[in-house]
């Protein structure tokens, strides 16, 4: 399996999805595209995607650029049937790939709050047989749309939009399932920015707050990470096995132009 990583940001790595990858024997590929590095034209050759979170703001596309061709590659890895994973801001710029928006919601999910899976999860390729309740690490000001060809998977009360698959291999989660336990530590004070707008002097507080919650729930997320991410892999597995002439939705109209 040949796996491309999008990362954003220093701090936001593939923690342990990327480490359950290489356990399957995965060739992980990181790129950064933020820092000038050319992401690859098409999806030929990509087994699966993971598109990572990062602090920025999924619709700037003026500061952030790269969004634009990170979306085209989204888009181009759905319509070829190559699995799709996105991440925090992940999952938001494949909202944005398929015509959603993406906005401040007013507030900041951070720490372990509740997240419900759906009905339709109860069927999901990666998500069936899942607790209905999980707790999974949190760190965002922003939400987004769902587009309409979407399954919502996983929602809560604060943001609608948690989890969701598009067709049987393209999926965003809001959450960060990703990280390790020392990144779950250090997420509050890597984003104070954030944490000082939203809270201002209760910062402190909710930063305390946050790390108990680390402490009572990060196996129980570590555990969901584990799940999915298997069950991503073994999808990926599969789609790398289809004939290489297989013409995916799309791909006869791009070839004719």
């Amino acid at each position: 399996m040949h796996l491309l990583v999008i990362q954003h940001c220093p701090v936001t790595p593939a923690g342990l999805v990327g480490r359950i990858a290489e356990e399957r024997g995965a060739a992980v590929r990181t790129v950064f595209p933020h820092q000038g590095k050319k992401l690859p034209a098409h999806a030929i050759g990509i087994d699966g995607l993971i598109v990572l979170g990062g602090p920025m703001h999924a619709a700037d596309d003026i500061g952030y650029p790269a969004f634009v061709d990170i979306m085209a590659l989204i888009r181009d890895c759905h319509e070829r049937g190559v699995p799709v994973l996105g991440i925090c801001l992940g999952a938001q710029l494949i909202a944005r790939s398929f015509g959603q928006r993406v906005y401040r919601f007013g507030g900041l999910e951070v720490g372990y709050p509740a997240v419900y899976l759906t009905g339709a999860a109860k069927s999901d390729a990666l998500l069936s047989g899942l607790a209905a309740e999980q707790r999974i690490m949190q760190m965002h000001e922003d939400s987004f749309d769902l587009p309409p060809e979407a399954v919502l998977l996983m929602q809560n009360e604060v943001c609608a939009n948690q989890g969701f698959r598009i067709g049987t291999a393209t999926y965003g989660f809001q959450f960060h399932p990703e990280v390790t336990l020392q990144e779950a530590r250090a997420f509050p004070r890597d984003c104070w920015a954030s944490m000082t707008r939203h809270f201002g002097d209760q910062a402190p507080a909710q930063e305390a707050s946050a790390l108990r919650e680390v402490d009572l729930y990060f196996e129980q997320g570590a555990a969901f990470c584990r799940t999915m991410t298997n069950r991503w892999l073994d999808l990926v597995a599969q789609t790398a096995l289809a004939p290489q002439d297989t013409v995916f939705p799309g791909e006869a109209e791009r070839r004719r132009a």
